[in-house]
């Protein structure tokens, strides 16, 4: 049986890339669960800086797999839960992840597919891409990405999407924060790559994993508390190796290559 999920490493660059093209790189548990696996796999990996999600095909992920949704219909609680787990680690692996998570979307991105693209750090996208959180036409509730959208885009655009299902361009996903750039599909591939490299070349590891953990940590804070706690993180940065080394060198004017 083929792999859902591919793994390519180069220039300390992951390249995680959805290969289900025929059922358009739709979700389902084994995807997930190899998804899952080799982000861990990431983590452990000190050769690994930077983490690209792709895809083949026409459709960068639309979603839930069919037969997944079938099989809900006979599920019982306790079964849909153990199910929902699965994809909320996912979600959450990626969006609290300690290394720079790239989502590089050729086509459209729908529902749990545009909750992936969501989760990571950046993403570039075609002009041509819709994307979307169409789960309310059918019954279903956004729950999961719900949670990491209003972080991202704030309440306003989060209600608009969840609530009404629509579908909107990648261009209005770059005015709403969901897309960092807009990428013309013959040039997606090199672009992501030239900018990941210059990421892992020109950027710490440590303080990219620390910033993101401060993130992640001060969103929800009040401000006094989000202030104590980034004037830790800032404590804890500067003991670092990677600060020092980065303090030498600008001072002496060298160019550092992380």
């Amino acid at each position: 049986m083929d792999t859902p999920v591919t793994y390519h490493l180069e220039n300390r660059i992951a390249y995680l890339t959805l290969s289900r093209p025929e059922k358009r790189n739709a979700l389902n548990a084994s995807m997930v669960q190899h998804l899952q696996q080799l982000l861990e796999q990431c983590r452990e990996d000190a050769g690994v800086k930077i983490v690209v999600i792709r895809a083949e095909g026409k459709v960068f992920c639309s979603g839930a797999d069919l037969e997944s949704l079938m099989q809900l219909q006979s599920n019982t609680y306790e079964e849909n839960l153990e199910d929902s787990q699965l994809l909320k680690r996912l979600f959450e692996t990626i969006y609290t992840f300690p290394k720079l998570t790239i989502a590089q979307v050729q086509g459209h991105a729908l529902a749990g597919g545009c909750g992936l693209m969501t989760v990571c750090d950046l993403a570039y996208a075609v002009p041509e891409a819709k994307l979307g959180y169409t789960e309310v036409r059918i019954g279903f509730v956004p729950a999961l990405v719900l949670v990491f959208l209003r972080r991202k885009v704030g309440e306003a655009y989060a209600r608009k999407l969840l609530l009404t299902g629509d579908l909107i361009s990648a261009e209005m996903g770059e005015r709403m924060g969901l897309v960092h750039q807009l990428v013309e599909a013959d040039r997606l591939e090199s672009t992501v790559r030239a900018e990941a490299e210059r990421l892992a070349s020109q950027n710490s590891s440590m303080a990219i994993a620390l910033t993101k953990k401060l993130l992640n940590e001060s969103a929800d804070l009040a401000l006094v508390e989000g202030l104590n706690l980034a004037a830790e993180t800032n404590a804890k940065a500067r003991g670092t190796e990677d600060c020092k080394q980065g303090i030498a060198a600008f001072l002496e004017k060298k160019k550092l290559e992380w």
